[in-house]
């Protein structure tokens, strides 16, 4: 009988230690891991003969991507510090005898640079059989669909997407992708052998794409300071930037002028016969700023 009642208070006393370990223990909170901050992504890629510095802009995050333009040329260092910007690409095409842009320029909803009014471009007699192509060349475009910004990249005279408000863009070109149209833009002429950028000659290049999830990709493709004649191709640009996930891309304003500013550096993608960055002012660029 005595062992009947040991056991039974040493049930009762397990019991009672269970109820109070039950009743003021703390319930543990399952961990949700957070998701990675949406923020530019840099870096380089060693490429044969060059190598290229790339900025990635993810898509929904709290950057923008917008032209600027400024009355006088300058270096990418002044837009920088002009509109406070954490990334600077220079961008269109422009002369540098007049300083004037030949690459239209669109800033919010404004045309503020018209090749056409550009008498250097419009009265020389070599170009006016491609000028009805140099107006309708490939740009750089940010919609505002309803209260979304969305990026494209279409020749000049395309209208907008249904619903959709063209709010800023930037001329350049010719189209890397989905298809390089250096002739349909009139940079090439074959039967003239016309060659304007040099398309299959290395070079230091600049180029901007977008990717299928909408993030925009900039790239400035540098000449490496050990043999100034290297550099990329525009057919090997292309397929550099299908590379970085590019669906669709554009050249923009490359050689001499060829420069990138990222968190207080400048790249440059031109080089002198020592190997000396050649750093020329520029007439337009692509802004990355917080939204």
């Amino acid at each position: 009988m005595r062992k009947i009642k040991l056991l039974a208070l040493i049930l009762i006393s397990l019991a009672m230690v269970l109820w109070l370990n039950l009743r003021f223990s703390t319930p543990s909170i399952p961990t949700v891991a957070s998701s990675p901050p949406k923020t530019i992504r840099y870096f380089e890629r060693t490429l044969p003969q060059s190598i290229a510095h790339v900025l990635l802009i993810p898509a929904n995050s709290k950057f923008l991507v917008t032209p600027a333009l400024s009355q006088k040329v300058a270096t990418v260092e002044e837009f920088a510090q002009k509109h406070r910007a954490v990334a600077i690409l220079n961008a269109g095409f422009f002369d540098p005898v007049n300083q004037k842009s030949t690459s239209y320029v669109i800033l919010y909803g404004k045309l503020v640079a018209d090749p056409k009014e550009n008498e250097r471009l419009v009265n020389n007699p070599n170009l006016k059989p491609y000028l009805g192509k140099i107006f309708n060349r490939a740009e750089f475009r940010r919609y505002l669909c309803g209260q979304t910004n969305r990026y494209a990249i279409a020749l000049h005279n395309q209208s907008p997407p249904a619903g959709c408000q063209l709010v800023d863009s930037i001329g350049a070109g010719p189209n890397l992708l989905p298809e390089l149209t250096l002739a349909k833009e009139g940079f090439v002429d074959n039967t003239n052998k016309r060659d304007a950028l040099g398309s299959n000659q290395p070079n230091a290049r600049t180029a901007v794409g977008i990717t299928r999830d909408g993030s925009v990709v900039l790239v400035m493709v540098a000449q490496k300071p050990s043999a100034p004649a290297n550099g990329i191709s525009l057919p090997a640009l292309a397929d550099f930037m299908k590379t970085l996930g590019a669906d669709q891309a554009m050249n923009l304003d490359g050689g001499s002028s060829s420069s990138l500013y990222y968190n207080g550096k400048t790249f440059y993608g031109k080089v002198d016969l020592e190997g000396n960055p050649i750093k020329r002012p520029v007439k337009s660029v692509l802004l990355v700023q917080e939204n």
